[in-house]
């Protein structure tokens, strides 16, 4: 099952579309800050999120959810605003920011994951990529590129001068 949780308007081909509001294309109406999600555990073999848990209440609890309906090797794509744009704060509706280590309490790859005993659900940071969906001609562009393929020096000298707008991670969830 591939669900699209969020989905909105622009649910995504042969997804299950999620959302607060019965919008058209929305297959199951539900809030997701409501837990449990309608679904049983080990169905979804891929679930997306496209800026939508910047609004939910949980981070943690959100992630736990979807650990539990996720397959082993689940795909979770997460779209979410970089904490820098100007967009992540000038959304009132926005409950959080997000840098390119938020996921890394969930990743035993990451020494965080084993500091700080938030939850026991685990995924694997597949990818990290900076304004993805921004076009892939012109300076941002390749700053966004340059800041995927060089994210620490990024982070370190550009990002406070010249902060990009969206981060888009590639989870896969362990069990």
């Amino acid at each position: 099952m591939i669900l699209d949780l969020g989905c909105g308007t622009s649910k995504r081909d042969g997804a299950v579309g999620v959302d607060i509001a019965p919008f058209p294309g929305v297959d199951v109406v539900h809030d997701l800050n409501r837990r449990p999600y309608p679904f049983e555990n080990d169905v979804a073999d891929d679930i997306s999120l496209d800026n939508v848990l910047e609004h939910l209440d949980d981070v943690v609890g959100t992630m736990e959810e979807l650990h539990r309906i996720g397959r082993p090797g689940c795909r979770v794509r997460i779209d979410v605003p970089y904490f820098r744009s100007s967009g992540a704060a000038t959304d009132p509706t926005h409950r959080h920011a997000f840098t390119p280590d938020s996921f890394a309490y969930f990743d035993l790859a990451h020494p965080f994951s084993d500091r700080y005993g938030y939850t026991s659900v685990r995924f694997a940071v597949e990818s990290i990529t900076y304004n993805e969906r921004f076009g892939s001609r012109g300076p941002r562009a390749h700053l966004a590129r340059y800041a995927t393929s060089h994210r620490t020096r990024y982070e370190t000298y550009l990002a406070p001068l010249f902060p990009l707008d969206e981060l888009t991670f590639e989870l896969r969830v362990v069990k």
